[in-house]
């Protein structure tokens, strides 16, 4: 026979005052030093939100207002996809776009079509002197943009500039000197030459950070499989070609990607180089030194907003087009 123990009974009595003493109990163990994680990491998401989230809320409201900064907030009015709609419309919009992806393709390919075998002769060739060899390629993408400026505008001038030089001497070689011309070519003052200019200067700033991560992902590579392929009478270009490629495509994929997202945010080099209007005739004009001129010279921070949303847009989908090409091609083949 079961005996049932009533609500008055003492020991249940007790039991349910326990129950409710818990909770009590539980809060006054955390102490004020329990929240010292939490007071460490705050900074970050202070920071984060701050300077990060809310400017891209207040772009993303401010591409659908018409807003003046100049008069405050109270400036700001509603006025749906017209921004949009005049940036489509706008010739100078799709011609900066065009000088963009022109820009990161001329500069950002051969970035990677050199990168990957000075990479591999570094690392085949040179194993004292490897640092040092690596540190004067990686020299050009930790140097200031402004010396980079000075340097290449020297170098590119058209009186006295080392490369029409050279291109004076290359000139008068019988078989060759038809090809180059026998003026002086104005770089930076002609619409032809000003973009070449521009890809040389991005080429050349950014090979030695695409060298260096190729060389890093060389070292990973183990080196059982070049004495197996050795053995197997491998030649040193078919290693490259069946055992080096292939193990490098994650890294390929990596390099890329940020050549692609850097490409179309340029800004810097031309804007050093060009001028804010992309020298003759916008000929250098990339689509985030149009986005500056729409937003500080004709002060319309709506417009601005919108063509900052709409390359977000364009890199997402050019991102997105080179992860499904090297996933069709197998990444971890």
């Amino acid at each position: 026979m079961t005996l049932l123990r009533s609500s008055s009974d003492p020991d249940t009595l007790s039991l349910k005052t326990a129950a409710r003493a818990a909770p009590a109990a539980t809060r006054s163990r955390l102490k004020p030093w329990h929240w010292a994680p939490y007071l460490f990491i705050s900074p970050f998401f202070i920071l984060f939100g701050v300077f990060g989230l809310f400017p891209l809320l207040f772009s993303l409201v401010t591409a659908f207002t018409s807003f003046d900064p100049y008069a405050g907030l109270a400036s700001m009015k509603f006025i749906g996809l017209d921004n949009f709609d005049f940036a489509f419309g706008d010739e100078w919009f799709w011609k900066s776009l065009w000088n963009t992806l022109w820009l990161g393709l001329v500069s950002g390919a051969p970035q990677h079509l050199v990168a990957i075998p000075l990479a591999y002769f570094i690392h085949t060739a040179f194993k004292r002197w490897r640092n040092a060899m690596l540190g004067a390629y990686f020299l050009p993408y930790i140097t200031s943009t402004v010396a980079i400026a000075l340097i290449f505008t020297t170098l590119f001038s058209t009186d006295f500039g080392v490369i029409n030089v050279a291109i004076s001497y290359l000139h008068k070689i019988p078989l060759i000197g038809s090809i180059f011309p026998a003026e002086n070519v104005n770089w930076l003052g002609r619409r032809e030459y000003v973009k070449p200019a521009v890809a040389m200067v991005v080429f050349w700033r950014y090979v030695g950070f695409n060298t260096v991560l190729y060389l890093a992902a060389l070292q990973t590579i183990p080196k059982d499989l070049y004495e197996a392929a050795t053995m197997d009478g491998a030649t040193r270009w078919q290693q490259f070609r069946f055992i080096t490629l292939p193990l490098l495509k994650p890294m390929m994929f990596f390099g890329v990607t940020l050549s692609v997202i850097g490409g179309l945010q340029l800004f810097e080099e031309p804007f050093v180089i060009a001028g804010i209007r992309g020298g003759t005739d916008q000929a250098a004009m990339t689509t985030a030194m149009y986005m500056y001129r729409t937003a500080f010279e004709f002060n319309e921070w709506g417009t601005a907003s919108a063509i900052s949303w709409m390359l977000f847009i364009c890199i997402a989908v050019l991102t997105w087009l080179t992860n499904r090409a090297f996933a069709r091609g197998g990444m971890d083949s």
